[in-house]
């Protein structure tokens, strides 16, 4: 594979990684159908503990899959897959750049 495709690989690692994690499978689908909810809501709809969703979250947050908005004391997240999906057509467009240089 191309160095290319190789960068863009090491860059989608973290998305992969993330997404990997049933938790996180999940807490990706509950943001998706509702388009927007708070810790609590989710620590109410999953079988884990508040600083585990946060944790959860935070990770997501890092891997930028997710954003955060603060309303008073409650911060409520939103998928955010744009960014991952782009940086995923970038990865399989540089793929078939390589097969087709291959032929």
């Amino acid at each position: 594979m191309s160095k290319q495709t190789m960068e863009y690989m090491e860059k989608c690692a973290p998305i992969f990684s993330m997404l990997q994690d049933k938790r996180r499978q999940e807490i990706t689908q509950l943001l998706f159908d509702n388009r927007e909810l708070s810790v609590t809501v989710l620590t109410d709809k999953l079988s884990l503990s508040r600083p585990a969703v946060s944790h959860h979250l935070k990770l997501l947050l890092d891997a930028d899959l997710v954003t955060v908005r603060q309303d008073g004391k409650e911060r409520y997240y939103r998928v955010n897959l744009k960014p991952a999906l782009m940086l995923l057509k970038k990865l399989t467009d540089s793929i078939e750049t390589d097969i087709e240089q291959m032929k």
